[in-house]
């Protein structure tokens, strides 16, 4: 019979017993809270102009979940500001490192009133080398910014998720 040594043992007790006192406290996953999931997959984004606005509307339709089975009942409009900013230079004072923040002002439109129902502001700020090389540097660059689309969906779910579970429970 081979016996476990207790140490191996003490991480998954201590993950167990974690996990029942969280359940005991009330803790409720984002998730948990009915109809979080099905209003987020009913929430159609509507790109802004641009790659950045392109996007940002592939990271939300992923982020979201949107089921295409289902009328929208929101619309999810937003513009996109980026500002690029030289953060490294080198000894003969090119420029090989930069920092891309990205903003997103959104509102989330009722889709049969038209009226806006909640509204914000959402940001992200990525770095990236830029290289000698034009492609590759260019590359990088579309690069961060694909990063930061995916970073500001993210926070934009969030957001969204949070306030469908604060209606869910009121």
């Amino acid at each position: 019979m081979k016996r476990f040594p207790p140490l191996k043992i003490l991480p998954a007790a201590l993950l167990a017993v974690s996990a029942l006192a969280l359940s005991a406290c009330g803790f409720t996953p984002l998730y948990g809270y009915q109809g979080v999931t099905k209003g987020l997959g009913a929430i159609e984004v509507v790109a802004s102009d641009g790659r950045a606005g392109y996007l940002l509307r592939e990271k939300l339709d992923d982020a979201l979940a949107r089921n295409a089975n289902v009328l929208p009942s929101h619309r999810l409009v937003y513009s996109i500001k980026e500002q690029r900013y030289a953060r490294g230079v080198r000894v003969d004072n090119v420029a090989n490192r930069y920092e891309l923040n990205m903003t997103a002002n959104w509102r989330l439109l009722d889709a049969k009133t038209g009226q806006s129902v909640r509204n914000g502001s959402t940001n992200a700020t990525v770095t990236y080398d830029s290289a000698d090389q034009p492609y590759a540097s260019i590359a990088a660059q579309q690069d961060a910014q694909e990063r930061a689309a995916t970073e500001v969906a993210r926070k934009i779910q969030l957001d969204l998720a949070a306030w469908l579970a604060g209606k869910a429970a009121a």
